[in-house]
């Protein structure tokens, strides 16, 4: 990729109706895609090689590793965390930073090799492939910034969402609202960006 992207084109009516399959199994990220585009969507396991060196590079090889029908649109998304004070870690690799990747041992995983760090901004970056039945590909991306905080705390959402703080807020994005953490999450911002895309 080059860096640059285009910017979003309206798309046609068609194309605003058709199926939406999205590249996961992960109910937590379906019924968060669905309640944000308001859309119907399904989901589609596959198994792709995640080695792309950005978020965009991913979500592009899993969207493409859709077969997808006239009528149908696919979506895919890369997501993760990049801490300040690890140059960026886990990153792409957010996802496999811990055996077995349960949103417990991410955490505290995280926060053992964080004891040191004294500074402790981090952001959420989720990049969303979409692809048509022509073969086009539009990107969008959404990112968060915030911190992490000293504890695992909260018991909702996943991932690593119980240890991490957005900017202006006391609460994890464990600790808040479905509705919330949809309105201020990376995934949120980059899903509005795609319900734009599609709605014009």
């Amino acid at each position: 990729m080059n860096g640059r992207r285009p910017h979003p084109q309206p798309l046609s009516q068609r194309e605003r109706g058709e199926k939406i399959i999205v590249a996961t199994t992960n109910q937590h990220k379906l019924r968060e895609i669905g309640e944000i585009l308001g859309r119907r969507v399904t989901g589609h396991g596959i198994r792709v090689r995640e080695n792309g060196k950005t978020f965009e590079a991913n979500a592009i090889k899993k969207v493409k590793a859709i077969k997808i029908k006239p009528g149908e649109i696919a979506i895919a998304d890369d997501s993760g965390l990049m801490v300040n004070c690890l140059n960026g870690k886990p990153g792409v690799k957010s996802a496999r930073f811990a055996t077995p990747p349960t949103p417990e041992n991410l955490c505290r995983k995280l926060l053992n090799v964080m004891r040191a760090c004294r500074a402790r901004g981090a952001k959420f970056v989720c990049a969303i492939a979409v692809a048509f039945p022509d073969g086009r590909i539009r990107v969008v991306k959404g990112i968060v910034h915030g911190r992490i905080v000293a504890e695992i705390r909260g018991g909702k959402g996943f991932g690593y969402d119980p240890v991490f703080r957005p900017c202006g807020y006391q609460k994890t994005f464990a600790e808040m609202s479905p509705a919330m953490k949809n309105r201020l999450s990376h995934r949120g911002l980059a899903l509005k960006k795609l319900k734009q895309l599609l709605s014009n």
